[in-house]
């Protein structure tokens, strides 16, 4: 499919916002914005944290690309945000953006779909006490995972090998979110796997591995070491990886996603099961991010990758005021 760069019109590339994940979303957006002036595309920076969103509309943006992170850019508030100001968007809309942030909402619909993820237990505020924290590892075992359910990037997230160190990683995921996240850990291989289109058209890209220096795949390794290593191919069995892309595929319409977004997984070492982590609908797009390796593989350049992304920006309601304008109006009694 041939995209005429020059006809997406004035794009804003947003990125910054006010998020623990900030730092990350400037090296996306940055990212971005290079690739689609290379190939055309009248794009330029637009930090939600510096300027008013209404702004995009004086301006004269007709689209924007979301190259946001974390709160107030994945989580369905920009999405709501660009709605009543009637510019498309890259991504998902704004209730898939809601639940996809929240790893509790995203883990019961999944749940309730049949898809396989980690057993888990949700603190909220007045749970966050040595005394609830040490019953955790009763439910879910050891070692198990504690981290904040509305962040991403492994901002606040802790392996906690013992009892002794359940209630320092409640606080410090607190410190993130009021509530918080326990989740079983499950040993074995972790794996991605992005998405692009949308409903019975999304299809799965290759999935890539990732090996991690003792498994520590942290904030800091993500982002500024080239210690892990990834790798695309997977090398996994070639069944494993089509019961991956199928079970990601799912995961991504049960949320009703759009555009593009990347589970995380588990494959558990003494069974080979996938279990679902999450779902990112606003991935990174930096020189150290998943997605855009995983569409080199599969043929589609970084550059490829931006522009398709944008040419799919849209709305989830974009003929609401039409409809509502030819549609009847109701009248008053007896009138």
């Amino acid at each position: 499919m041939t995209i005429d760069a020059l006809a997406l019109g004035k794009t804003a590339v947003l990125m910054g916002g006010t998020s623990a994940e900030r730092e990350i979303s400037l090296l996306s957006g940055n990212g971005v914005l290079a690739a689609l002036q290379s190939v055309g595309v009248d794009a330029h920076a637009f930090d939600p944290r510096e300027r008013d969103l209404a702004e995009l509309k004086r301006e004269g943006f007709v689209r924007c690309f979301i190259a946001l992170h974390g709160r107030h850019g994945e989580d369905g508030t920009v999405q709501g945000a660009l709605e009543l100001l009637g510019i498309p968007y890259t991504g998902s809309g704004v209730m898939a953006s809601a639940i996809a942030l929240d790893k509790v909402m995203t883990k019961r619909v999944w749940l309730a779909e049949g898809l396989p993820t980690p057993r888990w237990r949700r603190l909220s505020t007045d749970e966050q006490t040595p005394v609830h924290a040490r019953t955790v590892p009763d439910d879910l075992g050891l070692p198990l995972i504690v981290k904040p359910p509305r962040e991403g990037s492994s901002i606040g997230v802790t392996k906690v090998l013992g009892y002794s160190q359940m209630q320092d990683a409640v606080t410090l995921a607190a410190r993130y979110d009021p509530d918080v996240l326990c989740e079983e850990f499950i040993d074995g291989i972790e794996v991605t796997c992005p998405v692009l289109g949308e409903g019975a058209s999304a299809r799965a890209l290759p999935v890539v591995r990732i090996a991690a220096p003792e498994g520590n795949y942290d904030y800091q390794n993500k982002y500024f070491t080239d210690d892990v290593h990834y790798h695309v191919p997977s090398g996994l069995p070639a069944a494993e990886e089509a019961e991956i892309q199928r079970i990601v595929v799912a995961a991504y319409r049960a949320l009703e996603c759009r555009g593009w977004g990347r589970a995380d997984l588990m494959v558990r070492a003494t069974d080979r099961k996938p279990f679902l982590l999450e779902m990112n609908t606003s991935p990174g797009m930096t020189g150290h991010s998943l997605v855009p390796m995983s569409a080199k593989a599969a043929g589609i350049s970084y550059e490829q990758l931006c522009l398709l992304l944008l040419a799919s920006a849209r709305l989830d309601a974009p003929a609401t005021s039409s409809r509502l304008a030819a549609a009847p109006q109701p009248t008053a009694p007896g009138a």
